[in-house]
């Protein structure tokens, strides 16, 4: 068995570039073949299984840390006390935008195998780490390298496509709900991380303390006027954690039934999107029969055995489904059923075509024999490409944001769909 050497170094501190470097484990770089892999920890202590779970995606590499304030918490805890074989843990504490960019960091985040986002506070996050080199490599470790990344409190809020950014502070559900244009509820918009299976989705952490659920519910009400369609939200009580792989299945650890430990997977309600009445300065309506918002709670195990599935939006274990709405500014809730909008790969024929190279980037090649139509749907359902073929075509998708999408083929009478991800 190889001996790993360990090293406990005094922090690199370099205050005129703006970081500073607390390692922990083996100087010497290493490079392993990670996996894709999310967590999104609810704000308060980690759960160690969701934790090892996201850690052993690493597959023995090195581990980076990023934070704007705070030290070196995290680097024994990855390193040695979970009992997950890594090579190095390195914690980066960044407070500038020469920070986030400097050759010592950017080189960092370039070889980590898995990087993990502290709490703290999300605005330093996107202000540092947004429109420069450093964005490229984390969206370049999401997609490219395809490896493990996480994030707790506020950095689990800048997961999603659409993120509270906290520019102007934080913001209250009574805030919100009193007025969705709040001058403190700014969300950021399809402008930071790129990460696949959280298209048109806000996340929200610390959820039950103090209750979230009515400022989430404004941050998706705001986000169905910023995309003209559907918008998606996922929530974590402060002790869970919600984690996925590449095949989209998002698993709960919590310690239920010992407490009250949840996750909220939010979708609008695809019969009617829009809020009745949303206007600044105005208490937001967003009613809808009572069924505004559909929600799958979904209580987080000690092994993480519920899961929600983000791939269609639709399945399930171990949870159930609510109606969430507002009246005039007041939140409500209700008990609900499935809403049966999310686009099923299940639900057609079988026909045999051919898609290169998978995944895709700026073209997809496309054969299937005789007279063939496609179309090509993002994760919520809505068609992004659309037109028709005899035995090949290639089609540009250049234009298309990198993710989750649907092909589907019909040919001959029959139809079959696949799905297909843009890196």
């Amino acid at each position: 068995m190889k001996k790993k050497l360990l090293f406990l170094l005094f922090p690199i501190v370099a205050f005129s570039q703006g970081y500073t470097s607390y390692f922990t484990g083996n100087t010497n770089n290493i490079t392993t073949t990670p996996e894709f892999g999310v967590c999104l920890m609810g704000g308060a202590t980690e759960h160690d299984n969701a934790m090892i779970w996201l850690l052993e995606k690493a597959n023995g590499g090195d581990v980076v840390v990023l934070r704007s304030s705070g030290s070196d918490g995290y680097n024994d805890y990855f390193y040695s006390d979970l009992g997950v074989n890594v090579n190095s843990v390195e914690t980066l504490v960044i407070t500038s935008v020469a920070g986030a960019t400097s050759p010592y960091v950017l080189n960092k985040v370039a070889n980590a195998e898995m990087i993990w986002f502290a709490g703290g506070d999300q605005w330093n996050y996107v202000s540092y780490f947004k429109n420069n080199a450093l964005e490229d490599l984390l969206n370049d470790h999401i997609n490219v390298k395809n490896a493990p990344i996480g994030g707790t409190s506020a950095g689990m809020a800048i997961l999603g496509s659409h993120y509270f950014s906290a520019q102007n502070g934080s913001i209250t559900s009574a805030q919100a709900l009193s007025n969705p244009f709040h001058s403190n509820l700014t969300i950021g918009e399809n402008d930071f991380l790129e990460i696949p299976f959280l298209e048109n989705t806000i996340t929200d952490s610390h959820y039950d303390s103090p209750d979230r659920r009515g400022r989430h519910t404004a941050f998706l009400a705001r986000m169905t006027q910023t995309i003209n369609g559907r918008s998606l939200g996922i929530a974590s009580n402060e002790y869970v954690a919600v984690c996925f792989g590449d095949d989209g299945k998002a698993f709960v650890f919590g310690d239920y039934p010992a407490y009250d430990e949840f996750a909220y997977f939010l979708q609008t309600n695809c019969d009617e999107v829009f809020p009745e009445t949303m206007q600044n300065a105005t208490p937001l309506t967003w009613n809808n029969n009572g069924q505004a918002v559909k929600v799958y709670k979904v209580p987080g195990t000690m092994n993480g055995t519920h899961y929600f599935n983000l791939d269609d939006w639709q399945t399930g274990s171990g949870g159930t489904w609510e109606d969430w709405s507002v009246n005039n500014g007041t939140f409500a809730t209700a008990s609900g059923v499935i809403n049966n909008c999310a686009l099923s790969v299940n639900d057609f024929a079988t026909t045999e075509f051919t898609i290169t190279p998978v995944p895709f980037q700026e073209e997809i090649n496309l054969q299937n024999s005789g007279k063939t139509e496609f179309v090509i749907y993002d994760i919520q359902g809505r068609t992004v490409i659309q037109d028709s073929f005899s035995d090949a075509i290639k089609i540009d998708t250049a234009h298309l944001q990198s993710g989750i999408y649907i092909l589907k083929v019909t040919s001959n009478g029959k139809t079959s769909s696949q799905k297909i991800i843009k890196n």
